[in-house]
């Protein structure tokens, strides 16, 4: 354990400064507020005014991550709550052979942290009605649906593609037939056929009896957040608990290794090919570096001494896998054989100065 300035000690060997500077918008070391009662949550009655988290603006190198981390930062956000201090789990992502982790927050750390916890919601009625009763005692749904139904994907598959994507709707009206719903880097509605397309009220779906439930969770706040000292003190628990189950092997190593061959299959199946490839390798491996970057830059404003080489060692894995994106679609497009040599060079590089002097901090 390691002595605080006050001299109380911390179950966590990170050292932290006295005194650290307060951080605008974000929890600084404060004292901890008294745990109280949970205030009960009211109703979503119409949809919300929402602007999206600071995580979702101004200068990143991915502006997307994934629909379940980028789901999570809104609705925690829509919440009250700050979730820069759930990315430790980021240091545990690894290279699974054909992809990096799908990296997504444990709930585990999002109710410790938060007090919020996700249960499953049976579907034994319609899931309209699973929807309404749980957003009327004023919880949030998640669920997979249909990409081609939600309009705030204009850009890309509405009405235009099928892609299976998780939504947390926070409000109902079957009347209107509309909700409000958080999905990707923010908050959204949606209304008429897009809403019957949603919850499988369309004629074609009557004659699909047999279609299968999708799985739905409820998010609900069941006790308070931590707060102030509280909430940075568990975060960091947290980071060197994961940082225990980090990858023994440097991940972009083992990419390196399995790379000549993915390479063969993306010159043979080309550019339509090169998408899924890219947004399961180069977007979850940048994406979730750049939000480790993110969270340590959080810490360190809690006062815990993190050498500043770090986060950017981890911002720098961020950028280059960008970089590798362009490169290799110009590669593929042009069908030329680019084993992007030094791309990984920097990257493990990167990498080894990330997680190996983060560990050395706390284990």
């Amino acid at each position: 354990m390691t002595p605080l300035p006050n001299g109380a000690y911390t179950t966590f060997p990170l050292s932290r400064r006295a005194n650290p500077p307060p951080a605008g918008g974000i929890a600084t070391a404060t004292p901890a507020t008294p745990v109280t009662p949970v205030t009960p949550v009211t109703p979503v009655t119409r949809s919300r005014e929402h602007a999206p988290h600071a995580l979702h603006q101004g200068e990143r190198v991915w502006q997307e991550t994934n629909c379940y981390v980028d789901l999570w930062i809104e609705l925690l956000h829509g919440f009250g709550l700050d979730p820069r201090a759930a990315f430790g789990f980021t240091v545990t992502q690894d290279f699974e052979g054909d992809q990096f982790t799908f990296f997504k927050f444990p709930l585990e750390d999002i109710e410790r942290l938060y007090g919020t916890q996700v249960q499953e919601l049976a579907i034994y009625d319609s899931l309209e009605a699973r929807v309404l009763a749980q957003t009327s005692r004023g919880h949030t749904v998640l669920v997979e649906v249909d990409g081609y139904y939600l309009p705030n994907t204009r850009a890309t598959s509405y009405r235009r593609e099928h892609p299976k994507t998780t939504v947390g709707i926070d409000f109902i009206d079957p009347d209107a037939r509309r909700l409000g719903y958080f999905h990707n880097t923010g908050y959204h509605q949606l209304d008429g056929e897009d809403y019957d397309g949603v919850f499988r009220k369309l004629p074609q779906f009557a004659q699909q009896p047999d279609l299968l439930f999708p799985y739905v969770e409820f998010a609900k706040q069941a006790r308070p957040a931590l707060e102030g000292t509280a909430l940075a003190e568990a975060s960091a628990e947290l980071l060197c608990a994961h940082l225990a189950r980090r990858p023994l092997v440097n991940p972009v190593s083992q990419w390196r290794a399995a790379f000549p061959a993915h390479l063969e299959t993306l010159l043979e199946r080309g550019e339509k090919f090169f998408h899924p490839y890219s947004f399961n390798l180069m977007r979850q491996l940048g994406a979730n570096f750049e939000f480790l970057s993110k969270y340590l830059l959080w810490l360190s404003a809690q006062g815990f001494e993190i050498p500043a080489s770090i986060p950017a060692a981890a911002q720098s894995i961020a950028s280059e896998s960008m970089v590798m994106q362009f490169r290799l679609v110009r590669a593929i497009t042009r069908g030329r054989r680019d084993l992007c040599e030094d791309c990984f060079d920097v990257l493990e590089s990167a990498y080894e100065k990330t997680l190996p002097p983060l560990a050395a901090l706390v284990l």
